[in-house]
């Protein structure tokens, strides 16, 4: 409880929405990267292109939002984002965000762990590596959230 408190306390001290998201609003997500990475930038056009407002920070030292985000280094991938009460780790697809916060599950967030070749913004060719999205609750309890191939 004190971790997810923790959190709640760092989302409105850096702006971030804690409020539920209206489904036919243009939903506000708040995006964590290097200044340098493109993958992340490809990321953020993905979920500008399919309806969302992003605000990006750019930043060299993610560590510390990871950690405060509960992420594990198994779940750890290159930007890190805030939507509502969620944390979106990676690059995760623009529907399974949607589908998060339609069906609104007691989690903590979302992952797509590393960065695996075909998952939005990690577009090269036609390769297209078989990866999965993670969902976890902050407390080390992880399901495969979907799946791609």
């Amino acid at each position: 409880m004190r971790k997810h408190t923790l959190a709640l306390g760092l989302a409105a001290a850096l702006g971030f929405s804690t409020t539920a998201l209206a489904g036919g609003a243009a939903q506000n997500i708040h995006v964590y990267k290097s200044p340098t990475c493109g993958c992340c930038t490809d990321w953020v056009d993905h979920l500008e292109e399919n309806g969302f407002e992003v605000k990006v920070t750019e930043t060299n030292d993610l560590n510390p939002i990871k950690i405060e985000a509960g992420l594990t280094p198994a779940l750890a991938s290159c930007h890190t984002a805030f939507i509502g009460d969620y944390v979106i780790e990676g690059h995760v697809p623009a529907s399974d965000i949607r589908r998060l916060i339609a069906e609104a599950p007691k989690a903590r967030g979302l992952s797509v762990p590393g960065m695996p070749l075909g998952s939005p913004g990690m577009d090269v060719g036609n390769r297209k590596d078989h990866y999965k999205v993670i969902m976890f609750n902050g407390a080390g309890q992880t399901r495969v959230f979907s799946e791609y191939n």
